[in-house]
């Protein structure tokens, strides 16, 4: 009978190889064809499964010029992040009542932190491709993208509710539903 070790099949140790430790392609550019310009992958227990029980992941971001990953957030972990090439802009925001932007300009070689649960991005802000590996403090960090959790939530949230919260005309929220 198989056990579950935080809801995944934890291995019989006698059965364990050396696949369920590896992984590879970490050094191929992702697609960043999508609407902001960006592709990630993560590698988490669904691609290493050795990952389960260690409390560590990581990834990697590609930035098309100008290309951003969209404000968002990892509710079960923090990050820290390492340009390998590009210019990336990065940042996160305090959380009530200060709301402060904390960010920094990254060129290659640098890393900064980001603390667990709170809203951040990236954007490459310069002409060319942007390359950074993530790594996290959690085998399943999770994300929540803003936008999407705020405007394309199924069933919507209520337009005149968010009307109100963002305090913009509803027909505003109607078209920000309509993308997501």
């Amino acid at each position: 009978m198989a056990v579950l070790v935080n809801g995944y099949v934890c291995k019989d140790p006698k059965l364990v190889i050396a696949e369920d430790f590896y992984t590879s392609g970490l050094h191929l550019e992702r697609n960043i064809s999508d609407s902001c310009g960006s592709g990630s992958d993560s590698i988490s227990i669904i691609q290493v499964p050795g990952l389960n029980t260690l409390g560590i992941s990581m990834g990697r971001v590609d930035l098309d010029s100008w290309g951003v990953i969209a404000p968002h957030y990892h509710p079960r972990a923090s990050e820290i992040i390492t340009v390998l090439q590009g210019t990336i802009e990065t940042g996160f925001v305090t959380s009530n009542p200060e709301n402060r932007l904390i960010s920094k300009v990254l060129k290659k070689g640098d890393v900064f932190v980001i603390p667990k649960g709170l809203v951040h991005f990236q954007r490459n802000i310069g002409n060319g491709h942007a390359v950074a590996l993530t790594a996290f403090n959690s085998q399943n960090r999770g994300v929540v993208t803003v936008g999407n959790a705020v405007f394309g939530s199924k069933p919507s949230i209520s337009s005149d509710l968010l009307a109100k919260s963002f305090q913009v005309e509803e027909n505003v929220i109607h078209q920000l539903q309509a993308k997501f």
